[in-house]
């Protein structure tokens, strides 16, 4: 009963910390961190199955991120149909030739395995599939890109509706978990760690470079939202009584509202993430994963298929990111491969994890808003210390220089902080994982 107030108490802090924000700084602020919490606590969920249940140390979220937001792309934008139909029948071919040769690689190795020459077999195989795979791809990719390049040259998506696409986020990262676990699967800590990590910037890579795809570095802006514009609200009779009810411009509030439909989306995602995570947690599956990260050796002396296990958790978790990164993707209205840096959409998603406290989901929601909060303020409580110590020291000399612009990297001494004390003083997080014991007589 303790830790249940004691956890409410903390969630009940970080409310008040985010309204303190809406009176001192502006409810627009407050109400942009607050949805960009939401979205973190997702991905922060996500690590959390893989770290805090099954004791899978990868840092590739920043790959399975970036799938997410290609989802959007893929699902919610309008399709080009002039870049189809110049390129559409030769991706379609050489997507069916690359299946076709996968599957028969996998018929081929179960048929010929005892075969004396089962590796040219297979060998023969990845080669000619190969060559007539890409015999229509190239030129398929070559027609697409070179169409109206400057404002289009990819080939769109397939115009659903927004919500659609976050669910394909996880769709799209899913699918590419599950052959990654399948190579990584039997890799320990570290080298599973290089290992997702090479991954992801693979993927990133890919992002950036293929402009058929996703424009590439060229960016797509103006994605499909769920929710109205400002500037189509704004006029509204209830939103100008509203604003002059509140003493603001209709223009502040027709931005409030419009954020306020974003929270009401992503917090009923975020309940359905959570519902699931903890469905499963507290079911066999939660239990048996939790006693294989414990002691490995023992659940696999037991019978139980570990790496089997471990590619589920994997391919969930990952499925999970992709959803939060479809979610970022449509906030920010637009998909940009250069942005995915580690800094952003790994390590601070791990430092989410460690401070809420792995193996809890709450913990992992309550990191998220904790630490995103303050990667928000810190810069501004930075301008602000820096604004205060440069007010002694003279116009223009190198001391308040260096001060003032030194501000902006307060937040990552701010991080460190924070993780220290953590870890100094809550070393399994601020909710730490339940631990059940059975005592018998």
């Amino acid at each position: 009963m303790i830790t249940r107030h004691r956890d409410i108490l903390l969630f009940l802090g970080m409310a008040l910390l985010l309204i303190l924000v809406g009176v001192f700084q502006s409810w627009q602020l407050a109400l942009t961190i607050f949805n960009l919490c939401v979205i973190s606590a997702v991905m922060s969920i996500g690590v959390n199955v893989q770290w805090g249940v099954a004791g899978m140390f990868n840092v590739g979220t920043m790959g399975f991120a970036a799938l997410g937001g290609l989802a959007v792309v893929l699902f919610s934008a309008p399709p080009v149909t002039e870049a189809w139909s110049l390129g559409g029948p030769g991706l379609l071919v050489a997507f069916v030739t690359a299946l076709v040769t996968v599957i028969a690689y996998i018929f081929a190795k179960g048929y010929f395995n005892d075969a004396q020459y089962r590796w040219m077999i297979l060998f023969g195989i990845v080669v000619v599939g190969f060559y007539i795979t890409q015999r229509f791809f190239f030129p398929a990719v070559a027609a697409i890109e070179g169409f109206d390049a400057v404002k289009y040259g990819n080939i769109g998506g397939l115009g659903l509706p927004t919500p659609v696409a976050w669910f394909g986020g996880a769709l799209l990262a899913g699918l590419v978990a599950w052959p990654v676990a399948k190579l990584t699967g039997s890799l320990r800590t570290d080298y599973l760690a290089v290992a997702t990590f090479g991954i992801s910037e693979i993927v990133v890579a890919v992002l950036k470079n293929e402009d058929w795809l996703a424009r590439g570095v060229k960016n797509i802006s103006g994605l499909p939202r769920p929710v109205p514009y400002e500037v189509d609200i704004r006029a509204l009779e209830w939103i100008q009584n509203l604003a002059t009810s509140m003493d603001m411009s209709a223009r502040d509030m027709s931005s409030i509202v419009v954020k306020l439909c974003y929270a009401g989306l992503f917090l009923v995602v975020l309940a359905l993430v959570y519902w699931l995570t903890e469905t499963l947690q507290r079911a066999p599956w939660g239990r048996m994963m939790r006693a294989i990260r414990d002691n490995e050796d023992a659940a696999m002396a037991m019978g139980k298929d570990v790496e089997g296990r471990h590619r589920q958790a994997f391919v969930l978790g990952s499925a999970i990111v992709g959803i939060g990164g479809a979610m970022l993707v449509t906030l920010d209205g637009q998909f940009t491969p250069g942005s995915y840096q580690p800094l952003r959409f790994t390590f601070i998603i791990w430092i989410m994890v460690i401070v809420g406290g792995s193996g809890n989901y709450r913990g992992a929601i309550l990191g998220a808003f904790v630490i995103w909060f303050a990667w928000i303020q810190a810069e501004t409580g930075g301008a602000w210390v820096a604004g205060l110590l440069a007010e002694n020291l003279t116009e223009g000399s190198a001391a308040r220089d260096v001060i003032e612009e030194s501000a902006a990297y307060l937040r990552y001494v701010v991080m460190g902080l924070i993780l220290i004390l953590v870890m100094r003083f809550a070393p399994h997080g601020l909710i730490p994982e339940k631990t059940h014991t059975r005592v018998g007589n």
